[in-house]
């Protein structure tokens, strides 16, 4: 039987393969969680085909406490929510250039949780930094006077008891307002005021207390936050996928065919008003569209499958794939690709390939796939195509373990972190 990989190069250097010698083009920030449009895409170009031996050049590191936040860049400045001793949350501003500390704001948060430390990436505009700790402290840094300009909580502000494994969100903005999920039933997704903190609304829920963040998109011409929100685990209290309205928070639509107990991605947006949702712990992956008829808008099931669910890591939509680490405590099916008609075209479990990259988090830049393998610290560069897994490089970058933290990138530069280090690589093509 022919197997579903194409190609297995061995490590190369530059002297072994002729390059292309492309400068570096259309560099971006990459200022909130996965990047400017929140689809794990840059649109940088100018990336490195192969890599020397060794891997890709370490431009800096820096220690940083244990966790799972991972950087935000804008104008040349890396943004990360670190946690220190399980006493305070420290927000630390580093060139990209040098990694150098350019300044830092910290507050007391004492605690802890299962699987302590940082949780999410702060969003950040051109005057503040949006960001939200694991005990629920929410906070709009200036970076000027690198001065809380407001502060709130919202576990207590809204009467929520600290999720097991803390608070995870990753702030979202619309016009004037700052967009987070308290996960009350009476203020379960809340938009605030960016320039004072007051609130704007809040909506009804749509779940219990999960760990997913919500994101903004525009479906059916309406602009509007979608949010995952979490059934009980063994029925009793199902849990819904919505849309809110950025006006008023109210519902503008439910699907409750995708349960899950306990979700953390958020449904990736793609053409035809349609969203791709997943999640691990069972819950599978579904495909739904929103029509939008006599001023009502409703959500229509395409497909809903077992055959795929990623617990941590949001999947990436490219040239009418989609591609994602399809692995959760249940099982691990590696990277897997599917159509969007819901059939998987292949994943690595079915074949010989050593990983299954664990719950690592993946990105695209360039037309290039880069996926990190959560327990094992090795970085591929991979080339999609629903032909097979095409492998470009590999690298081993980090040692540790829970390597699960999403990456950013910014001109040419790679960041990513483990437990105990964040590091810039240098992926530009000479």
């Amino acid at each position: 039987m022919k197997s579903i990989f194409l190609a297995r190069p061995r490590q190369m250097t530059a002297a072994m393969l002729s390059v292309l010698c492309l400068s570096f083009v259309g560099s971006a920030d990459w200022p909130q969680f996965q990047g400017p449009d929140r689809n794990g895409i840059s649109t940088e170009t100018g990336l490195a085909r192969t890599w020397p031996e060794g891997g890709p050049k370490v431009l800096w590191s820096c220690a940083v406490g244990a966790g799972y936040g991972s950087p935000s860049i804008r104008d040349g400045e890396v943004y990360v929510l670190d946690r220190v001793n399980d006493q305070q949350d420290v927000l630390r501003c580093l060139s990209l250039d040098t990694g150098k500390e350019l300044w830092n704001y910290s507050y007391d948060a004492p605690g802890n949780v299962s699987h302590n430390g940082s949780r999410t990436s702060p969003t950040v505009d051109e005057k503040c930094v949006y960001s939200v700790g694991m005990l629920g402290d929410f906070t709009c840094v200036d970076r000027k006077t690198h001065q809380a300009l407001w502060k709130k909580n919202i576990v207590k502000d809204f009467g929520v008891e600290t999720p097991g494994w803390g608070v995870v969100q990753a702030p979202s903005l619309y016009k004037d307002l700052v967009i987070v999920a308290p996960q009350a039933q009476d203020a379960y997704v809340a938009a605030f005021k960016r320039d004072t903190g007051e609130l704007a609304w809040k909506s009804p829920a749509v779940g219990l207390v999960g760990y997913s963040t919500p994101v903004v998109a525009k479906l059916c011409g309406v602009d509007q936050a979608v949010m995952v929100g979490a059934c009980k685990k063994g029925g009793g209290h199902p849990g819904k996928v919505g849309g809110i309205s950025l006006e008023n928070g109210s519902i503008l639509w439910t699907y409750d065919g995708f349960q899950c107990s306990i979700p953390i991605p958020y449904p990736a947006v793609l053409p035809e008003d349609r969203l791709f949702i997943t999640g691990g712990y069972g819950a599978g992956s579904a495909m739904i569209q929103l029509k939008l008829e006599n001023g009502q808008m409703t959500a229509k099931e395409l497909f809903k499958t077992d055959a795929c669910g990623s617990q941590i890591q949001q999947p990436l939509f490219f040239g009418q794939y989609l591609y994602m680490n399809s692995n959760s405590n249940e099982r691990e099916d590696g990277m897997l690709c599917l159509s969007l008609d819901g059939q998987v075209k292949w994943k690595t479990r079915d074949a010989w390939f050593s990983t299954t990259f664990e719950r690592g988090p993946l990105m695209l830049v360039d037309n290039l796939i880069l996926n990190l393998d959560g327990k094992k610290g090795v970085l591929f560069l991979i080339e999609p195509s629903p032909d097979g897994f095409k492998e470009v490089a590999q690298a081993k970058v980090f040692g540790g373990k829970e390597i699960w933290a999403p990456m950013a990138f910014s001109n040419g530069k790679l960041l990513l972190r483990n437990q105990q280090e964040l590091k810039c690589l240098d992926l530009k093509n000479p």
